[in-house]
């Protein structure tokens, strides 16, 4: 009986062992704690950027499903290496906004009367709507429309009760842009491989107030997701719209009493900064 027991006790430690060095084999993620991007940086892959650092979140309850954006996406977009070094945003509006601009309250209000106007192929014109997307589809990109070649945008306003850190936790394919009140924070070329699966936690910080994250993931062909979380105490102690809205009116209506009404100020990452370091 004696070494019944003890073969059963070996048999669990092996076992704990097993599982514990699978489970730290792929939780790797690398930690990126040195933004916003500077203006060489903004459409440098993170450094490491290998499939190695693949990091499962899929059991995290935090994945942002409502977001606020253009009611379709950018179609023919020519792959994500060409599109990812244009600004549709500028483009649609015939300049009147611009991707950090628009990561701006001042920018956001602005959707209220400024529509998106791209080219009939590329989309057409898009109002502003607020769409769900669920986080455990790989093609939640897809919206009903083409499936490849594709851009989307979806905004968040963050409303923090103090300025703070934070750690967000995107998931893309393909290519990732991610501003917030007005910088870059995040570039990578490089899809995560799954829909729920990381390669990168980036700290960023969060003023207290209004806090406007713009993501955009630009789609070649197959799998087409865009996704994200951020760490619990974001998620506990912030408010995150869009809510309970389903339109434009109604997402205004969320935010109309924390958005910043203070102009623009100065803009560290333009679009002018990317064409002069391209």
């Amino acid at each position: 009986m004696k070494s019944v027991y003890w073969l059963t006790v070996a048999i669990a430690v092996v076992f704990a062992l097993v599982i514990g060095t699978s489970q730290s084999a792929f939780a790797q993620a690398n930690d990126i704690d040195d933004g916003p991007l500077k203006e060489n940086e903004l459409l440098k892959d993170p450094d490491p950027n290998g499939d190695n650092l693949r990091e499962s979140h899929a059991g995290n309850k935090n994945w942002i499903t409502k977001w606020y954006g253009p009611e379709g996406n950018y179609e023919n977009n020519g792959g994500f290496q060409a599109s990812s070094r244009r600004d549709l945003i500028e483009e649609g509006t015939n300049g009147k906004l611009t991707e950090p601009k628009l990561s701006t309250s001042p920018g956001l209000n602005l959707t209220k009367t400024v529509d998106m106007e791209w080219d009939a192929a590329n989309g057409g014109t898009r109002k502003w709507t607020v769409f769900e997307l669920n986080p455990a589809d790989g093609n939640n990109m897809n919206r009903g429309g083409p499936v490849d070649n594709i851009d989307t945008y979806g905004l968040i306003v963050i409303h923090s009760p103090l300025a703070r850190k934070a750690v967000m936790s995107p998931a893309h394919d393909d290519h990732a842009q991610i501003w917030i009140n007005g910088e870059k924070w995040y570039n990578n070329s490089r899809w995560t491989g799954a829909a729920q699966t990381i390669l990168h936690n980036v700290e960023v910080d969060l003023k207290k107030g209004a806090n406007v994250v713009l993501y955009r993931v630009g789609e070649s062909g197959g799998s087409a997701y865009i996704n994200l979380h951020f760490d619990d105490e974001t998620h506990n102690k912030s408010k995150i719209y869009p809510d309970k809205s389903k339109d434009q009116k109604s997402f205004f209506d969320e935010v109309s009493g924390i958005l910043d009404v203070e102009p623009v100020g100065k803009l560290t990452t333009t679009w002018a900064d990317i064409k002069r370091n391209r």
